[in-house]
């Protein structure tokens, strides 16, 4: 997509080589595959950013928006984010069934296809939280330390 100012550089983003903005997760990243996370490439950190946070979660969850993934303090010079994996140095949180781990897309059948958002936050600060922290204490600590906030977006459907 185009930014509407001309000649504008766009700014931080977030883009997978497995699948695009707006399209279908593959099944091997869900549950009803492997499970593991998919392949994700950071790109065009601000410069002045000390950490990156990411947030994968899913708004159109049955019961409230559904965090599926939560890791901070990724090195801000991490480009890519290879499947199966966490950053060096980056820590994870509790997820919504309460693991420190990747949990891939699962929405019940019936439930139509769900959105899920893998929102990039770059920071001016390392959060130096402890493992298994939870999306509020990193939300609280993230709070006036934002440079940039970016989203890639997978859909799924358990009818798929």
């Amino acid at each position: 997509m185009m930014d509407k100012m001309k000649g504008q550089a766009r700014g931080l983003e977030v883009i997978s080589p497995v699948f695009r903005d707006g399209c279908p997760i593959p099944k091997q990243y869900t549950c009803r595959g492997h499970n593991v996370n998919p392949p994700l490439n950071i790109l065009k950190v601000p410069v002045s950013t000390q950490s990156l946070t990411l947030i994968m979660h899913d708004p159109d969850a049955v019961n409230g928006d559904y965090v599926h993934w939560l890791v901070w303090d990724i090195p801000p010079g991490t480009e890519v984010i290879s499947v199966n994996s966490v950053p060096v140095g980056a820590i994870q949180g509790q997820n919504s069934s309460g693991q420190n781990k990747y949990t891939g897309p699962c929405p019940p059948k019936g439930t139509g296809t769900h959105r899920y958002f893998f929102d990039i936050y770059a920071l001016d600060t390392t959060l130096n939280l402890p493992p298994g922290a939870t999306l509020q204490d990193v939300i609280k600590a993230q709070k006036g330390r934002l440079l940039e906030h970016t989203s890639l977006i997978g859909l799924f459907s358990a009818e798929e």
